[in-house]
């Protein structure tokens, strides 16, 4: 089995894969203060939840935009008798990197866009939301041609939150109307309705400079929420980074 991991910069998301098929999935919290020890210990814990054991594991495919979280986990997870893919430069991918310097994009940009690729055909973009939203787009003829990247929904939010003295924080839910009639709706509105307006102009701006229309793909957490008000996405797959790293491993197992 495969142990693909995700380690953004809020959440850290698992999967392992038996084969094609995803027996098990679970978040943590992506944090420094956790020893390797620490990790190791979460990661058996919740594979005892789905009834597995590390023993079953025989692989791993890892990216990461926390470079202080790599080096942990790739301590904890040498303990183990696992072949490790850690997503990076010089690796297999399939695709063609057409960005000024390929070392800048965040691995998990990579992972999505060689997923969507290997699913979905192109021409694409690939809309991730999660700490930060970012737009990839994809071409056709596999090509990278790079992509956007905005504040998340839930740091524009805590932004507001925090640098405003009146204002309280409101939970994330859709107001009834976007003319808010109160304090609490009027900012339920302008951040969930004014992020899908950005979102939707985004998409529109990089279609019209492509010139042609393209296939939208939605991933992060926050996919399926936004998804409700807005027709923006054509294709919603939350695990489109976990598919991406089994690619990547598949690609680059016989270099390990």
């Amino acid at each position: 089995m495969l142990l693909a991991i995700d380690i953004g910069n809020s959440e850290t998301t698992w999967g392992v894969f038996d084969g094609d098929d995803l027996r098990a999935r679970f978040r943590t919290s992506s944090t420094t203060a956790r020893t390797a020890d620490e990790y190791r210990l979460l990661l058996e814990g919740f594979l005892s939840v789905f009834k597995l054991g590390t023993d079953e594991i025989d692989s791993v495919s890892l990216c990461s935009v926390v470079p202080p979280l790599t080096g942990i986990f790739k301590s904890f997870l040498g303990q183990y008798s696992f072949h490790i893919l850690v997503v990076g430069a010089g690796i297999k991918t399939g695709i063609r990197i057409r960005f000024d310097n390929p070392r800048e994009i965040g691995s998990d940009r990579i992972t999505d866009a060689v997923a969507a690729h290997n699913l979905y055909g192109g021409d694409l973009i690939i809309v991730d939301m999660g700490t930060a939203t970012t737009f990839d787009v994809v071409s056709r003829e596999a090509e990278y041609l790079g992509g956007a990247i905005a504040p998340g929904l839930i740091g524009a939010m805590e932004s507001l939150f925090r640098n405003t003295a009146a204002l309280p924080r409101p939970d994330i839910v859709f107001p009834e109307m976007i003319i808010g009639k109160n304090t609490i709706s009027a900012m339920r509105s302008g951040i969930t309705f004014g992020y899908i307006s950005l979102i939707e102009g985004m998409l529109e701006r990089i279609q019209q400079e492509f010139g042609k229309k393209m296939k939208v793909i939605a991933t992060g957490g926050l996919a399926s929420f936004l998804a409700q008000k807005t027709d923006a996405f054509d294709i919603i797959n939350p695990d489109l980074t976990l598919i991406g790293l089994k690619i990547l491993y598949q690609l680059n197992r016989e270099d390990l």
